[in-house]
């Protein structure tokens, strides 16, 4: 399998660091960054310690109200906070088209993009393009905003994308022959997994086509938090979802969302990982490629960073988004 070393940076940071711990010594004034899913849970907080440190926000979200107040208890704690407010929902291509030609239109260059929106374990349902939800938003919204802000990227490098994946890609891996599970039963787990596997094979894709222009990507697991990604979860599920955590000490610790925004921030902006990409990352530190089969615990499945399979979504994705 073709994929890269995963070395640790020795951050000196951990599970339990914040995004004040991790952003302490960085100055982002004149940085600008997107964050997608900012008007709640992990995006909020990213968004906030971002804007703490000078740097601009895009802060894109489906609902423009929640987005404003979100803006809001930021600007309350964050002196000067410099945010700008983006409706995109990323279940809808035409939204995501129509969001990315606003910026384009505008032109300023973009630092960052945290891909950090997304679903959890939902009852089967289709996008309005015709995809399964969660492959639908987290993977080819994001993958087509990107896409389209490629530009903007390659104008601000170097530049990072950071995907939002999870522990949970080692749930399900995708079925490229039936992402939509038109011929598979469904499964909310099955089809999680396979859409953070495809968070994870995105970042290295892209990160291997387009670093020579500046841009690097890498892939994150925030940990476990309580946010607002469980909202469709019933207690059933939970109840599976719990006996799976139990099982499974070091990846499924609870964090705050200051402990679970500070990898992604981590990856956006830490010096330490400069020249570097195409790496998923956890607790604030680069994770080591596991065995597809490896026991639960840290570390990123090999399926996940090959580098084959990741040409093979990201020519699938072209295909889907048109």
């Amino acid at each position: 399998m073709a994929h890269q070393q995963h070395s640790p940076t020795n951050s000196g940071f951990g599970a339990t660091s914040t995004t004040n711990d991790v952003l302490a010594d960085i100055d982002l004034a004149g940085r600008r960054f997107l964050v997608t899913g900012s008007s709640g849970g992990l995006g909020l907080e990213t968004s906030r310690a971002l804007a703490s440190r000078g740097a601009t926000v895009v802060m894109a979200a489906r609902d423009s109200t929640k987005n404003s107040a979100a803006a809001a208890t930021i600007e309350s704690t964050v002196h000067g906070a410099d945010l700008e407010l983006l409706t995109v929902d990323l279940g809808s291509l035409a939204s995501v088209r129509r969001a990315t030609r606003e910026l384009l239109d505008d032109g300023r260059a973009l630092h960052g993009l945290i891909a950090n929106a997304g679903i959890m374990a939902t009852p089967f349902a289709l996008t309005v393009d015709g995809f399964e939800s969660q492959f639908g938003v987290d993977h080819l919204g994001h993958f087509l905003l990107v896409r389209e802000l490629l530009p903007l990227l390659v104008a601000g490098a170097p530049s990072r994308v950071v995907c939002v994946s999870s522990a949970g890609h080692r749930m399900g891996d995708i079925d490229f022959d039936d992402v939509n599970f038109d011929r598979r039963p469904y499964e909310p787990f099955l089809a999680y997994g396979a859409a953070k596997t495809a968070n994870v094979l995105h970042a290295v894709a892209l990160d291997q086509m387009f670093r020579d222009r500046g841009v690097r990507a890498f892939a994150v697991h925030p940990g476990v938090i309580q946010t607002e990604l469980g909202r469709y979860m019933t207690p059933k599920v939970v109840g599976t979802l719990m006996a799976r955590i139990s099982e499974r000490s070091e990846a499924m610790v609870w964090k705050s969302p200051e402990q679970g925004a500070a990898t992604s921030v981590w990856a956006a902006t830490s010096p330490l990982l400069e020249g570097r990409g195409g790496e998923y990352c956890e607790d604030v530190e680069v994770s080591p490629v596991v065995a597809d089969d490896a026991p639960d615990g840290i570390g990123v499945a090999a399926r996940a960073v090959d580098l084959e399979r990741a040409r093979q979504l990201w020519a699938l994705s072209e295909r889907l988004v048109g």
